[in-house]
């Protein structure tokens, strides 16, 4: 376990809903008066969480550059995930995997973003690479507005090697690319299923597009060439989700 400093309402409610015990300390702005945030301090010390008050400019230090909505918590969480948590993940899985990859995002924004909507639809786990990728920075963890507590974040050491393991456990491996023949609206997503999505600009790298079964891509019909990895993020992932509905 590691201490980390969180922001934000989201990110300090989450770790109270789902993990009461990692939080260590919690310091609010002592002048702000918010009903939200209120509410929220009244649950934390029902809890038995220690809340301190403190002037905004003392939070601002406390918080660096981040903007907290009047309250931080330093908090302890777990070692990323690895490989054999992901085998052991998918090993108890009573249905068909629905996975997110994400090869190379490094922005924390992006990752929280893209976490917040895997939650929303029900994927199972993320999955990044160790090296050159966004990890769950305390901005990763108030953009995702409690998702980083709800789905599991697994970071691998070869994204190649574990795109092929995915495949010799029977899971689709289908990547997201702008020069794609294959429409996203026309290809099946209702299986077992790993969607890659690539870094910011970049796309996804040889290996990893190499790795993929299939690719596909997003129509567009307006002037611009390519969305935000987060949008085009959510847009995917919620076709898959129609389609497993749907099936």
């Amino acid at each position: 376990m590691v201490e980390q400093i969180i922001h934000g309402m989201h990110a300090v409610q989450a770790s109270l809903e789902h993990d009461r015990d990692s939080l260590i300390e919690v310091f609010r702005d002592s002048g702000r008066r918010d009903g939200r945030l209120e509410k929220l301090v009244a649950a934390l010390e029902k809890q038995g969480v220690i809340v301190h008050g403190v002037s905004r400019k003392e939070l601002d230090k406390l918080a660096g550059e981040t903007r907290h909505q009047g309250i931080i918590a330093r908090v302890t969480v777990p070692a990323t995930l690895d490989e054999r948590d992901l085998e052991q993940l998918l090993d108890r899985l009573e249905e068909p995997p629905l996975l997110l990859v994400l090869d190379g995002v490094t922005d924390p924004h992006n990752l929280g973003a893209c976490l917040r909507t895997a939650d929303a639809v029900g994927v199972h786990a993320v999955i990044t690479p160790r090296d050159r990728a966004a990890g769950l920075t305390p901005t990763a963890r108030k953009v995702a507005s409690g998702a980083a507590e709800t789905v599991p974040l697994v970071q691998v050491t070869n994204l190649a090697r574990s795109l092929k393991a995915l495949q010799e456990r029977g899971i689709w491996t289908v990547g997201l690319a702008g020069e794609a023949d294959g429409e996203l609206y026309a290809t099946d997503l209702k299986g077992p299923l790993a969607i890659i999505m690539g870094a910011e600009g970049k796309g996804m790298r040889r290996l990893t597009r190499e790795a993929c079964d299939l690719l596909m891509t997003i129509p567009m019909q307006g002037t611009v060439e390519s969305l935000n990895v987060s949008v085009a993020t959510a847009v995917t992932l919620y076709e898959a989700l129609r389609q497993r509905r749907a099936g």
